[in-house]
C-alpha cells in the first residue's frame, strides 16, 4: 500500500500487525474478519512481510480489511526454519522503521494497532504516537501467566537450567502452585525447549504489555476462567478473551461434508472431504503435528508405523519428503479404505466431520482451539515451548484427552508398538474411559459455541472492545487536532 497522507477524516483505520509466522497471522487474520463483519464502517489494514502477502494475499477477506507491506526481515534463502534465533531477533529489530513508514503513507490517520504481543517495540511505539495499542496473545492465557509471573519461578527456585544449548526445568515431580489463577502443575509441564536468548525475549515482549490500552486473548473465558480473573486484577487496562480466534464462521454455513459427483476423488480439491464422507462416524484418527517445529526423523518413523499397525483408520498430513516417503504406497491415495495421506488440509473442516473421532496432535494452541470446538478428544504430542503446558490443560484440567508420552516434555522414544496399543484403545468407542472423554470434550465445545453465540462472553468481549477503540479513536483525534 502506498497512500499519500490527506487530511483527518473521522475514518475509524485500524492497523492489524501480525507477527510474521502461520500460528500468528492467522489468528490475528481470523479476529479482523469479525471485527470487520460487525462494523464495515471500520477500516482494517492488515500488515505482512512481502514473503507472507504472497502466500495470503488471494485469500478471501471483507471488503474493509486491505494489506499493507512492510519488507522481508530475512532473506528467503536463509529461512525461518534454517536460523529461528536469527529471524526472531530480526522481527525485533527490523520491522519498526518500515512499519512507521508505511503509516506516514496512509491516506487515513490511524486510530488503533492490534499487534501480536511477540512484537515487542509496537507497545512503546504506539505510546510516541498518541496511537491506542492492543496486544494479541496468541497463546493460552494460562501460558501468558507462566511467563508474566516468571520472577516467582526464579524466587522458589525452580529456574531453568541449560542443557546442551536448551533450557530445562529440573524437579520435574515438583508441584508449582504459586501462579495465581492457575491450576497446580508440575515442574516437568512448564514451557521447555527454549535458549536462554528466546526466553529473555518472550519476558522482554510480555513485560511491554504493562504500556499498552488492551490485552486480547484468542483462548474462551470459560476456559480459563480463574487465570484470567487473576490476570485481569494486576492490569489497569481491560483483557479481552475475544476467542475461539479459529475460522468457524467460515465452516457454520457450509457442510462438514464436501460432496461432490466428481468420479476421480484425487482430481478434486477436497478429496479427503469426500473420502471421509465414505468413512463410518467417529472412526477416523487425524493426525498432524504442526507447520514448522518438527520432531526427530527416529521418532516420526515409529509415529507412522504405529498409527499404519494400529488398524485404525487415519488421515495424516504429511509435510516434508521424510515423512512422505513413509507413506509412498498411500501418499494421496486410499488405501483399503483404512488411511490417507494429505500434503495439507482445511483443519477445522476436517475435525467438523463427523467421522472423525481423535486429532493427534503437537499441542499448538490454535490446533487445541479447533479440537475444542469440533468436540474432538486429543492425543497430545507436545514439542517444545507453550505446547507442553497446553498438554497438560488438555490432559489434566479439560480431561478431553491423553498423553502420547509417559512423560510430558520428556525426550523418551516412544515405539510404534506402544503407539499401535494406545491409538487402538484411543479410538475404540466401547470402552468407558473413551465415553467419559468424548463426553468432556461435548461439554468444552459447548462452552465454545456458547461464547460465539449472542451474548456469550466473546461475543461481547468483541463489542466491547470494537465500541472502545472508535471511542478512542475520537479521543486520541481529537487530542492530535487541539
Amino acid at each position: 500500500m502506498d497512500h499519500a497522507r490527506t487530511e483527518p477524516t473521522n475514518v475509524c483505520h485500524v492497523v492489524a500487525l501480525p507477527y510474521p509466522g502461520r500460528g500468528h497471522i492467522n489468528p490475528m487474520m481470523n479476529l479482523c474478519k469479525l471485527i470487520a463483519s460487525r462494523q464495515p464502517e471500520i477500516l482494517i489494514t492488515f500488515v505482512v512481510t512481502e514473503e507472507w502477502l504472497g502466500y495470503i494475499g488471494s485469500e478471501p477477506k471483507p471488503d474493509n480489511i486491505r494489506f499493507g507491506t512492510i519488507p522481508n526481515v530475512i532473506p528467503s534463502e536463509i529461512g525461518r526454519a534454517k536460523d529461528f534465533t536469527g529471524f526472531v531477533e530480526a522481527v525485533s529489530t527490523k520491522t519498526e522503521a518500515p512499519f512507521e513508514e508505511l503509516l506516514d503513507r496512509f491516506e487515513y490517520q490511524v486510530s488503533a494497532i492490534v499487534a501480536d504481543t511477540y512484537l515487542v517495540w509496537v507497545p512503546g511505539f504506539g505510546n510516541r504516537k498518541n496511537i491506542p495499542v492492543a496486544s494479541l496473545w496468541t497463546m493460552s492465557a494460562s501460558m501468558f501467566s507462566i511467563v508474566h509471573h516468571f520472577h516467582l519461578l526464579e524466587k522458589n527456585g525452580h529456574f531453568p537450567v541449560e542443557i546442551s544449548g536448551e533450557l530445562q526445568f529440573n524437579f520435574s515431580e515438583i508441584l508449582v502452585d504459586y501462579i495465581p489463577g492457575l491450576p497446580p502443575t508440575r515442574v516437568a509441564n512448564l514451557p521447555k525447549n527454549s535458549s536462554k536468548q528466546m526466553l529473555h525475549r518472550a519476558l522482554e515482549c510480555v513485560g511491554e504489555v504493562s504500556k499498552t490500552q488492551y490485552l486480547l486473548f484468542t483462548s474462551v473465558y470459560e476456559l480459563e476462567a480463574q487465570v484470567i480473573d487473576s490476570l485481569q486484577a494486576e492490569f489497569p487496562f481491560p483483557l479481552y478473551t475475544i476467542g475461539p480466534a479459529i475460522p468457524y464462521f467460515q465452516v457454520l454455513n457450509q457442510s462438514a461434508s464436501a460432496a461432490s459427483t466428481t468420479t476421480s476423488l484425487i482430481n478434486s480439491p477436497n478429496y479427503y472431504l469426500q473420502w471421509l464422507d465414505s468413512q463410518p462416524a467417529g472412526s477416523v484418527l487425524y493426525v498432524s503435528l504442526g507447520s514448522f517445529l518438527s520432531v526427530s526423523s527416529t521418532q516420526i518413523d515409529e509415529v507412522v508405523a504405529g498409527v499404519k499397525t494400529s488398524g485404525v483408520r487415519f488421515l495424516f498430513v504429511a509435510r516434508g519428503e521424510h515423512l512422505t516417503d513413509l507413506f509412498k504406497d498411500g501418499c494421496g491415495n486410499i488405501d483399503d479404505h483404512m488411511g490417507m495421506v494429505v500434503p495439507w488440509c482445511d483443519q477445522l473442516r476436517v475435525l467438523s466431520h463427523s467421522s472423525v473421532g481423535g486429532f493427534w496432535t503437537h499441542c499448538g494452541f490454535n490446533s487445541t482451539l479447533e479440537a475444542l470446538y469440533a468436540g474432538v478428544p486429543m492425543l497430545t504430542f507436545p514439542i517444545t515451548w507453550d505446547q507442553v503446558p497446553n498438554s497438560k490443560q488438555i490432559a489434566e484440567d479439560w480431561k478431553v484427552g491423553w498423553r502420547v508420552k509417559r512423560e510430558t516434555g520428556s525426550d523418551y522414544l516412544v515405539s510404534r508398538e506402544e503407539m499401535s496399543e494406545l491409538v487402538k484403545r484411543f479410538m475404540d468407542s466401547d470402552t468407558d474411559d473413551r465415553k467419559e472423554m468424548k463426553k468432556r470434550a461435548t461439554e468444552i465445545q459447548e462452552f465454545c459455541r456458547v461464547a460465539i453465540s449472542e451474548g456469550g462472553s466473546s461475543e461481547t468481549n468483541l463489542d466491547l472492545f470494537v465500541k472502545d477503540i472508535i471511542s478512542k479513536s475520537r479521543f486520541y483525534k481529537s487530542k492530535l487536532q487541539s
